[in-house]
C-alpha cells in the first residue's frame, strides 16, 4: 500500500464525504463556472490539506469530527485553489500537476475571475455558518502567503538574504497554510482550546520541513517534477545556497552572486554553482535543519495519546521528508 493511502486510511469515510460536500460548495448558476470548477475537482492532487484537517480533528477529539470540520476543510480547499489559480496567472504557467492550468485553457481574465469566485465562496461558507474563528485562521494564512511571496520577490532583486529572512519567507509562503489546516482541524472540534495553538505550531514545523525538502530537489539528479537548477535560474535564494554564501571567501561569494545575477541562464555556470554548493556542505546543512523541524513536529505529537490518527500524522511528517517529488 502506498504511504499516502496508508495516511488516508483512518479518514477514508470522511474524505469521501468531503469530496461530495466540496463539489457542492463550489456550485453556481453559471454553466461556464460549473464547467471550470468541475475541471478543477477532477484534477485534484494528493489532498494533503483536507487530510491534515480531518486527522488533527480526530486525534484531538477521540476520533470525532463535526460539520464544522467538513466546512473548514472545504474553506481551506476553496481558498487554496483560488490562490493556485491566481499563482498560475502571476507565473504565466500553462501546467498544474501535469494538467493544463485554468489560464492556459480559458485565458487570464477568466482565471482571475474564477479565483475571485472561489475566494468569495470560501468566505461565505464560513460567514453563513458563523464559523468566524475558522475564517480568521484562514484569512491570516492568505495574508501571510501574499506577504511571503512579495518578501521573496523583494529579496531576490537584492540577493542579500539571511538565513532568518529565508525562514520568514518559507514560514509565510508555505508553512502558514499547513499551520492553518492543523489549527483549523483542532478549532473545528475544540474551539478556543490549547490544541488550536499546539496544532498550529505542529503544522508550521511540517511546512518548514516541506519547503526545505522542495528546495533540496533543485540540487537532486532524481527524475522529479522540476528540473535541476530552476531556483538558481529564477534567482531564488534557498537554504543550501544561503548557507554557502555565508561561509565562503569574499572572492567565492562575489563569483556566486555574479553567477546568479548575470549568468543564471547559462547551463554550464548553473551546474558549476550547484557543484560548488554541494562541495561546501550546503545540502548537508539544509538536511540537518529540515530534520530538526521534523523532530520538533514529532515531539509535539508525543503530547497526545496513541491512536490511528496520531500514527497517520506521524507517517505524514515522515512522508514530507522522505518523498521523492
Amino acid at each position: 500500500m502506498k504511504i499516502t493511502e496508508q495516511i488516508k486510511q483512518p479518514i477514508a469515510y470522511e474524505m469521501e464525504l468531503f469530496e461530495q460536500k466540496f463539489l457542492l460548495s463550489m456550485a453556481s448558476k453559471v454553466a461556464l463556472l460549473n464547467r471550470i470548477t468541475h475541471y478543477i475537482v477532477n484534477r485534484k492532487g494528493k489532498q494533503m490539506r483536507p487530510m491534515f484537517v480531518f486527522l488533527v480533528a480526530k486525534m484531538v477529539d477521540n476520533g470525532q469530527v463535526s460539520e464544522r470540520t467538513y466546512r473548514g476543510a472545504s474553506v481551506i480547499e476553496l481558498i487554496h485553489t483560488a490562490t493556485l489559480v491566481h499563482d498560475d496567472v502571476v507565473d504565466d504557467s500553462n501546467r498544474r500537476r501535469g494538467f493544463f492550468s485554468i489560464n492556459a485553457l480559458w485565458k487570464n481574465k477568466i482565471a482571475v475571475l474564477i479565483g475571485d469566485y472561489l475566494l468569495s465562496k470560501g468566505l461565505l461558507l464560513s460567514i453563513d455558518n458563523n464559523d468566524f474563528d475558522l475564517l480568521k485562521i484562514i484569512s491570516v494564512a492568505v495574508r501571510e502567503m501574499s506577504e511571503g511571496e512579495l518578501l521573496q520577490i523583494e529579496k531576490a532583486r537584492q540577493l542579500d538574504i539571511t538565513e532568518d529572512i529565508y525562514y520568514e519567507i518559507i514560514r509565510q509562503k508555505t508553512a502558514t497554510l499547513i499551520a492553518a489546516c492543523c489549527s483549523l482541524g483542532a478549532a473545528s472540534v475544540k474551539p478556543n482550546s490549547q490544541d488550536v495553538d499546539t496544532m498550529r505550531k505542529f503544522g508550521e514545523l511540517i511546512g518548514m520541513a516541506f519547503q526545505i525538502k522542495d528546495d533540496l530537489f533543485d540540487y537532486g539528479e532524481e527524475a522529479i517534477g522540476k528540473p535541476t537548477g530552476i531556483d538558481i535560474k529564477e534567482q531564488k535564494m534557498t537554504l543550501p545556497l544561503i548557507h554557502v554564501l555565508n561561509h565562503c571567501t569574499k572572492k567565492e561569494k562575489k563569483w556566486l552572486i555574479n553567477s546568479i545575477k548575470n549568468h543564471n541562464k547559462n547551463k554550464k555556470r548553473v551546474k558549476e554553482v550547484i557543484a560548488f554548493v554541494k562541495q561546501n556542505n550546503g545540502l548537508e546543512y539544509a538536511v540537518s535543519k529540515m530534520k530538526s523541524f521534523q523532530n520538533e513536529a514529532l515531539q509535539l505529537l508525543n503530547t497526545y495519546p496513541e491512536s490511528e490518527y496520531k500514527s497517520a500524522l506521524r507517517l505524514m511528517v515522515n512522508y514530507v521528508i522522505d518523498r521523492k517529488k
